[in-house]
């Protein structure tokens, strides 16, 4: 027994208050009894006790990594020696490795699939004896929806999928305390350096840049936000930060995190020009964010100056750091999202799995909203683990609320 990854699953399943809530319905009712769930998840400690949670719930479950760089052996190793389980992931597979382990997870033919970016999902719809079974699934990330939404437009979404990335209780908090915290205990981890008194670059304010951008304000860095949407630029304008363009904040920032979701933000070009020895991370989803492949190209000298860190040095003499290959630093050079924050989103996910296998037959092929009831019914549970009361309104309020004739 690996007690490193049993230690870790107790200490999440401790500290996952809504799940357990959940739990203890689902080992009564079973309702996920019978079905067969792929998953491709970041594979640590609370992926595990939310991939138990359905097993608790009646389901058999496939276990993959949905990123090259971040899963925790330990825990891979505890979930199959400890609890027999059928999980398919390890750090640092090679690209054959992370495509073949998710192969892995629909040898069996899945009723339900739950993904993180879309690379099982691709495979899934590519295979039409796959997507014959298929009652629909969950995506977890931003760049997952993109990709979900872009699949929808061309017609090429073969089943109902939901966005579990956008429900109030993930993106709200996920997304923003989540990734706030974890890219700095990530970056942290990787470096050993000090933030205060830093310039800070952050490349998109959507709600992971946000949790970015504040918890570097908050440990005393001048930060700079990089956008492209007018309206995001303003409100990061208003939230205190200076707003300017990648090619020109490159140039005095010390620190840089991505957080987009799209293609080379940070162009090798960009490098070229960017304050020497910059140290820079990415926490979006894939590890193109960062022109990663050019700067493996291009560069005339790379040297691992940490065990997470590489310095490339470029063809104008420049020098640039960067953390676990652009790959998501959270995971990769850290242990991810807090505890507590992953209970939430994996609430949704298991309710949201539920409501899929209840409702299967009146789905379309279509990206759908997580169902409001779901939404609430997480936030209640959160707010019930935590000791927190809120007042109801009164039928007097309620009837001014429907009510368009009492004014002034």
């Amino acid at each position: 027994m690996d007690s490193n990854g049993f230690l870790r699953l107790k200490w999440a399943r401790d500290h996952m208050p809504v799940s357990a809530s959940i739990r203890e319905r689902f080992l009564k009712e079973k309702p996920l009894k019978g079905i067969k769930i792929a998953m491709a998840l970041h594979v640590e400690a609370k992926t595990g006790i939310f991939a138990l949670l359905l097993t608790e719930g009646g389901a058999e479950v496939r276990l993959a990594s949905c990123n090259p760089l971040s899963s925790d052996d330990s825990v891979v190793q505890s979930l199959k020696d400890d609890y027999n389980y059928m999980v398919y992931a390890k750090k640092g597979e090679t690209e054959k490795e992370y495509y073949d382990n998710i192969k892995k997870t629909v040898e069996t033919a899945p009723d339900l699939i739950i993904d993180d970016g879309g690379d099982l999902t691709n495979l899934v719809s590519s295979q039409p004896e796959l997507v014959k079974h298929v009652m629909g699934g969950n995506e977890e990330t931003t760049t997952g929806v993109v990709r979900l939404k872009a699949m929808e437009q061309a017609g090429a979404l073969k089943f109902p999928m939901f966005d579990v990335n956008d429900a109030q209780m993930k993106h709200f908090f996920d997304n923003r305390y989540g990734s706030g915290q974890s890219a700095l205990d990530g970056f942290m981890n990787a470096t050993n350096i000090l933030i205060a008194g830093k310039n800070a670059l952050v490349a998109g304010y959507g709600y992971v840049g946000k949790g970015v951008a504040m918890r570097l304000k908050g440990m005393g860095a001048r930060v700079t936000v990089t956008e492209v949407d007018p309206v995001k630029a303003i409100e990061a304008v208003m939230d205190g930060f200076s707003v300017d363009k990648m090619n020109s904040a490159i140039r005095y920032c010390d620190l840089l995190f991505t957080a987009t979701g799209m293609k080379n933000v940070v162009s090798y070009d960009d490098m070229l020009v960017a304050k020497k020895g910059i140290i820079m991370g990415n926490v979006g989803h894939f590890n193109n964010e960062i022109d990663y492949a050019s700067l493996e190209k291009k560069n005339i000298g790379k040297t691992p100056v940490r065990n997470l860190v590489t310095e490339y040095k470029l063809e104008n003499g420049n020098t640039v750091d960067l953390i676990s290959d652009g790959r998501l630093l959270n995971l990769a050079a850290g242990q991810g999202h807090p505890v507590e924050i992953m209970d939430l989103s994996f609430a949704l996910q298991a309710l949201t799995a539920e409501y899929i296998v209840k409702n299967h037959e009146s789905l379309s092929n279509r990206v759908y909203p997580v169902p409001e009831e779901i939404d609430r019914e997480v936030a209640k549970i959160a707010l019930d683990s935590l000791n927190f009361k809120i007042d109801s309104y009164t039928e007097e309020q309620i009837k001014y609320l429907n009510s368009y004739q009492e004014g002034t």
